[in-house]
């Protein structure tokens, strides 16, 4: 049993909403915006003060395991364990195996704070002021949540109504409302007392339990069975497809919050935004003289309130208000910022096409456990990529049926093993992968190793891989 409050870290979102920069495979928890870190390693930073927090509990799937366990040790942050879904459930099943698992590591009565991997939060003395209230209201038995007082009518969140007033500090929750029009949220901002539901929670792992065990019964069976029958795999533990597959497809919200007489909110006045859209960005960022926000490869002229950010070329906008423009390496969006909140029917729209779908599924840059690589060029029986490897890392000793490779050192320095020879390529060298030849690559060095790889052959398919031996249990 701990005392300190255990972080339960929510990471395993898939959404499309911040397109093109986001993607199914490359959502935006693991993103870098505005800042040096991206949402997922601010979330660790919120959460890192030993005092406060012991180790975070992560919950994710089987796509970003390594993504999230390598930004964990960019920072040095210490992870109690790394909990991977093997379906998609939504909130109230991953927080129920969260909660099944606290109590067998942890002890029942210990209280866990959740939250999303994907929010912009200032982590002010108003922000711990909340923690500290939210805190005695769970050791009072409470399912706590967090309500944002709300600076403008936004149609884009949920809101809670507050009632009386606790001992704790927290108030009882009166009522949730859904998504409200323009006309009713501008009516509940007038009325005070609403707050804009943050999807922050927290409680003890015993009542949080408990309460899904009354309200869904089904999501709290199939969460303990998920976390009494998950096996160990090397740093993650991985829940049991077949018992949470059982669950239901349903959010804490609806399974509890809007049915429990134990709801509290801590009303809460700190910075808070979902990023759940390009206009939450520009909001969130540091705007110039013009209203304008610029990321990256981009200029604004003669134009204001804007948002521009480009990752590859030189994106220059002139004599426009109110837009966003976003470059990733394969596509550009554009569009007005006061539409922004509705990127997601534009990205259903390209995934209804198959000569588009792609791009709202896969990126150029694509992470794994070792680093990563981005697609620079593709032709007929040809493509270049760049490959990143972190320092001390290798990728699968492998080899390929259909294509040869040239690999490139143009920063760091490089371990090659090809066939039975092993050699060091440096800086300006280069090694040539003969097709059907044993290979791999690894980073001995302490700075990030840089490739280029140029691959002909007749089929150019990731699943052309045959790994014979792989560090990361990969088949």
């Amino acid at each position: 049993m701990t005392d300190k409050i255990i972080p339960v870290i929510m990471a395993g979102g898939k959404g499309t909403r911040l397109w093109p920069l986001s993607r199914s495979s490359a959502p935006k928890q693991f993103i870098q915006f505005t800042g040096e870190r991206t949402l997922f390693q601010a979330t660790l930073q919120r959460v890192s003060d030993s005092s406060i927090y012991a180790a975070p509990l992560v919950i994710t799937n089987e796509d970003f395991r390594f993504l999230a366990a390598e930004q964990a040790r960019e920072l040095g942050i210490t992870l109690s364990d790394i909990l991977l879904e093997p379906i998609a459930r939504n909130t109230a099943p991953a927080i129920a195996a969260a909660a099944s698992f606290a109590i067998k590591n942890f002890g029942e009565e210990v209280i866990l704070q959740v939250l999303a991997s994907d929010h912009e939060i200032s982590a002010d003395e108003r922000y711990l002021d909340a923690i500290r209230t939210a805190i005695r209201a769970a050791r009072d038995g409470k399912l706590v949540t967090f309500g944002i007082t709300p600076s403008e009518p936004a149609t884009g969140y949920g809101y809670i109504e507050a009632g009386e007033a606790l001992v704790s500090g927290a108030s009882a929750v009166k009522r949730f409302v859904e998504k409200p029009n323009q006309a009713s949220a501008q009516t509940m901002l007038d009325a005070g007392k609403y707050y804009w539901n943050s999807g922050i929670f927290m409680f003890s792992a015993r009542k949080i339990l408990a309460e899904i065990r009354a309200h869904s019964p089904l999501v709290a069976d199939a969460a303990s069975e998920a976390v009494d029958n998950a096996k160990r795999d090397l740093d993650f533990t991985r829940l049991d497809e077949s018992a949470f597959a059982k669950a239901p497809d349903i959010s804490i919200d609806y399974a509890v919050m809007e049915k429990t007489s134990n709801a509290a909110v801590v009303p809460s006045s700190f910075v808070w935004s979902d990023m759940g859209s390009w206009d939450a960005v520009w909001k969130l960022g540091d705007r110039d003289a013009d209203g304008n926000l610029t990321i990256g490869k981009a200029s604004a002229v003669n134009t204001r309130d804007s948002l521009v950010i480009s990752r590859t070329h030189h994106i220059a906008v002139q004599g426009l208000e109110g837009i966003a423009v976003i470059a990733s390496e394969d596509a550009v969006y554009v569009g007005r910022l006061d539409e922004s909140q509705h990127v997601g029917a534009l990205v259903k729209h390209l995934a209804s096409t198959k000569a588009t779908e792609a791009l709202t599924q896969s990126h150029p840059t694509s992470y794994r456990p070792w680093g990563g690589y981005t697609s620079i060029l593709n032709g007929d029986r040809f493509q270049v990529k760049r490959l990143f490897v972190s320092p001390g890392k290798k990728l699968s000793l492998q080899k390929h049926h259909h294509r040869s490779e040239h690999w490139i050192c143009v920063k760091g320095t490089a371990e090659v093993t090809v066939g039975d020879e092993v050699k060091i390529v440096r800086e300006n060298e280069s090694v040539y992968i003969p097709q059907g030849e044993v290979h791999r690559l690894a980073n001995p060095g302490k700075i990030l190793l840089e490739m280029i790889e140029v691959q002909t052959g007749s089929y150019l398919g990731e699943d052309d891989i045959i790994r014979i031996v792989d560090e990361f249990g990969r088949g």
